[in-house]
C-alpha cells in the first residue's frame, strides 16, 4: 500500500483525502479507489502508479492518454453530448499542471475522476454486454479518428506487429531450452506453417491498404465499463496501449477474447470452439459506431483478424515457454505451453469457420451501411 496522502498533495485536487483502498483486478498497474471530501460531498477518484518495468517512458505515455482524452472530450462536448465527462477518462493535473506526478521515489502517478454508475466485467455473462463493449471500442476508435498533431509514442513497439513476434519465436528456438523445444514440437511446427498469416496486416497497412490509426490495442471486454443499469457500454478504459496500430488489432483481440468456448489455458482442446453468437453479436455492436470511418479494406478483414490476433497470442505463449516463463505469470509448470495449445486450438477453429464468419462480416456491414 502507498501513502496515498503523499500521492493526493501531488496532484490539483481541491479536495481533502477521506480513505483509499486498492482497486481493481489488473495485474499491470498499482491502482486505488480514494474517497475525498470536496465542501461537503463525497466524491471518488482512481490513483494509479504506472509501473515503469512495463512501460519504459511513463511521461511520454501519459503524454498519449491526456491527448487522446483531451480530444475525446472536445469531440464529444462540440456534439452535445449529455453525458460527455462520464464517456471518457480525463486527467486531473498535478499541481505543476500536468497531466501526471513523480513522487520521491521515481514513480509516475496519474489521477482519473471515478466513472460512476458503471463497472467492468471480468466474464461476459451474454452478448448483450459484448455488444456494448465492441460499440464502445468502435466508438473510441472514432472519436480518435482525427486526432490532430505528432503521431503518438509507441508505448511498447511492435506489440502487434506479428512478423516479429515470429521473429522472436524463432530466436527462442534457437537459444531457449532444448527439453521445451522438444515438448512443444508440434506447436512450432504450427507455428511456423502460418508464417504468411503473420504478414497480411503489416504488409497492407504498410502498402497503404489499410491505414494506421489510433487505437487501444488491448481491447479486453473488461477495459469497457458498462452502465449499472443500461448496461451499455459507457467509456473505455486502460489507456496504456493506446498507440499508432489497426483497428484489427483491436477487433481481432475482442474475437479472441470474447468468443471462445473456454477458458485461456483449458487442457481439454476438443472443447475449444468459435462462438458465432458471439462473433455476430461483436460486429453488431463494433460495426454501428465503427463503420462510418472504416475502408472497405478493414471491413473486408474483420473476420481474418480474429485469426490473426490468437495466432499472434499463441506465439507469445509458446516464446515465453521456451525461454522458461520469463514475460507471463504462471501458477504451475507447462502452463505457457497448455495455452499455446488453447490459442493454436482456436486458431485451428476459426479456421474451419472464416468462411462463415466472411459472410457474416458483409451481412452485417451490408445492414449497416443501409442503416
Amino acid at each position: 500500500m502507498h501513502d496515498l496522502k503523499r500521492v493526493a498533495r501531488l496532484f490539483d485536487m481541491r479536495a481533502d483525502l477521506v480513505h483509499a483502498h486498492p482497486y481493481g483486478s489488473g495485474h499491470i498497474n498499482d491502482t486505488y479507489c480514494a474517497w475525498y471530501d470536496q465542501a461537503g460531498q463525497r466524491i471518488r477518484y482512481i490513483h494509479q502508479r504506472i509501473n515503469h518495468d512495463i512501460f519504459k517512458d511513463p511521461v511520454a505515455l501519459m503524454a498519449n492518454v491526456d491527448r487522446v482524452t483531451r480530444h475525446a472530450l472536445k469531440r464529444l462536448t462540440e456534439s452535445g453530448h449529455p453525458e460527455a465527462r462520464r464517456r471518457t477518462l480525463t486527467t486531473i493535473p498535478s499541481i505543476d499542471g500536468k497531466p501526471y506526478a513523480i513522487d520521491s521515489e521515481g514513480n509516475c502517478w496519474r489521477t482519473y475522476p471515478f466513472i460512476e454508475r458503471a463497472r467492468g466485467y471480468d466474464e461476459i455473462e451474454d452478448n448483450r454486454q459484448a455488444e456494448e463493449a465492441a460499440r464502445a471500442f468502435g466508438e473510441f476508435q472514432k472519436l480518435a479518428a482525427d486526432l490532430p498533431g505528432k503521431r503518438l509514442v509507441e508505448t511498447i513497439p511492435d506489440f502487434h506487429h506479428t512478423p516479429r513476434r515470429l521473429s522472436a519465436l524463432e530466436d527462442a528456438l534457437r537459444s531457449g531450452d532444448a527439453e521445451r523445444r522438444a515438448a512443444a514440437g508440434p506447436e512450432i511446427e504450427f507455428a511456423l506453417a502460418r508464417e504468411g498469416d503473420a504478414h497480411r496486416v503489416v504488409d497492407a497497412i504498410e502498402a497503404g491498404r489499410v491505414p494506421e490509426r489510433v487505437t487501444h490495442n488491448d481491447t479486453k471486454l473488461n477495459n469497457v465499463l458498462l452502465d449499472d443499469v443500461t448496461m451499455e457500454g459507457v467509456c473505455v478504459i486502460d489507456l496504456d496501449t493506446t498507440m499508432p496500430g489497426s483497428v484489427l488489432y483491436d477487433f481481432g483481440d475482442m474475437v479472441r477474447t470474447a468468443c471462445p468456448t473456454t477458458r485461456e489455458d483449458e487442457v481439454d482442446l476438443s472443447k475449444i470452439d468459435i462462438r458465432l453468437d458471439r462473433f455476430e453479436s461483436l460486429l453488431r455492436g463494433y460495426l454501428s459506431s465503427a463503420s462510418e470511418f472504416l475502408v472497405p479494406a478493414e471491413i473486408e478483414l474483420l473476420a481474418f483478424s480474429g485469426k490473426l490476433l490468437t495466432y499472434e497470442c499463441g506465439i507469445r505463449f509458446l516464446t515465453d515457454f521456451l525461454l522458461g516463463d520469463v514475460y507471463f505469470k504462471t501458477k504451475r509448470p507447462g502452463q505457457n505451453l497448455d495455452r499455446c495449445r488453447s490459442q493454436f486450438a482456436l486458431v485451428k477453429a476459426i479456421e474451419s469457420k472464416l468462411a462463415q464468419m466472411e459472410d457474416m462480416v458483409a451481412e452485417c456491414a451490408g445492414n449497416t451501411v443501409a442503416i
